[in-house]
């Protein structure tokens, strides 16, 4: 059912970037459009990934995050301070300090981290639950295609993340 879903969004994106590409051409700019996922949320569930994968749950420096995933230390610290934060995370300073999960795996929902590593799932402001705005180009929203593919994007990409955990993607 995931594989079909993500086949499912993956058309629709594709859909859509062509749909762009089309309006690009018209309006003579460039034609590649591409919606990615940042740096620093690949690399926030990269190093969540890292220290779940942990046997004993104790604390994990830095730097071994860092060379084991590849990320630079100075950036994953910004990212696992806000993972702390957000209640992720816990920390302990001093010799044998790091990181460490306070959760179990299994109850750390992905649509949760995602939305505080990346903020907004939807990929437009008036297809999204939380932080809604209108466009400022649209005319009538009821009509809106992009809008319309965008809320389907969005609701197929949220019903992933929501039905995966971190042990989901870590194990």
């Amino acid at each position: 059912m995931i594989i079909s879903l993500k086949k499912h969004i993956f058309v629709y994106i594709q859909r859509l970037s062509e749909f762009l590409n089309q309006l690009s051409l018209i309006f003579n700019q460039k034609s590649n459009i591409f919606i990615m996922l940042s740096k620093k949320t690949k690399y926030g569930i990269k190093a969540l990934t890292f220290l779940a994968r942990q046997e004993d749950q104790t604390p994990v420096a830095i730097a071994d995050i860092a060379k084991s995933e590849n990320i630079s230390i100075k950036f994953l610290e910004s990212i696992l301070l806000l993972l702390r934060h957000s209640g992720f995370l816990g920390a302990k300073k001093g010799k044998g300090g790091g990181y460490y999960l306070i959760k179990e795996p299994k109850d750390i929902n992905m649509a949760k981290v995602y939305r505080i590593l990346e903020g907004p799932i939807a990929l437009l402001p008036c297809a999204s639950h939380n932080f809604y705005e209108p466009c400022d180009d649209c005319t009538d929203e009821a009509t809106c295609a992009v809008r319309k593919l965008m809320m389907e994007v969005r609701d197929n990409t949220l019903m992933i993340l929501e039905n995966n955990t971190l042990a989901d993607i870590a194990f």
